[in-house]
């Protein structure tokens, strides 16, 4: 599976963006979908996911009611609509994939900076 992400940026706080992540390679409607992210000194960060048939998780403490994670089957896409952007949110974003339970197909990342 490749993942191509992209849509990351330099936006102020409280704005919005959207990232876009485009797979291929494999039957993209059988796939788990998912953001992390990291931030500079820190570990990686698990942000949310979709599953094949559309649940949707979300890192509660971080995210959750600013971000939104969806797919669309037709075009082999996931996206993250991001919301009321914080300077905590900025980092490198990462489209993941998985067919089990291990996220084992990892986009190259795209970069969110955050100004205050």
């Amino acid at each position: 599976v490749q993942l191509q992400a992209s849509g990351g940026g330099l936006v102020q706080a409280g704005d919005s963006l959207t990232l876009s992540c485009a797979a291929s390679g494999r039957t993209f409607s059988s796939l788990d979908m998912g953001w992390f992210r990291q931030a500079p000194g820190r570990a990686r960060e698990f942000v949310a996911r979709i599953t094949w048939l559309g649940a949707t998780t979300y890192n509660s403490d971080s995210v959750k009611g600013r971000f939104t994670i969806s797919r669309d089957n037709a075009k082999n896409t996931v996206n993250l609509q991001m919301n009321s952007l914080k300077p905590e949110d900025t980092a490198v974003y990462y489209c993941v994939a998985r067919t089990g339970t291990t996220w084992v197909y990892w986009g190259q990342g795209t970069q969110v900076t955050v100004s205050s």
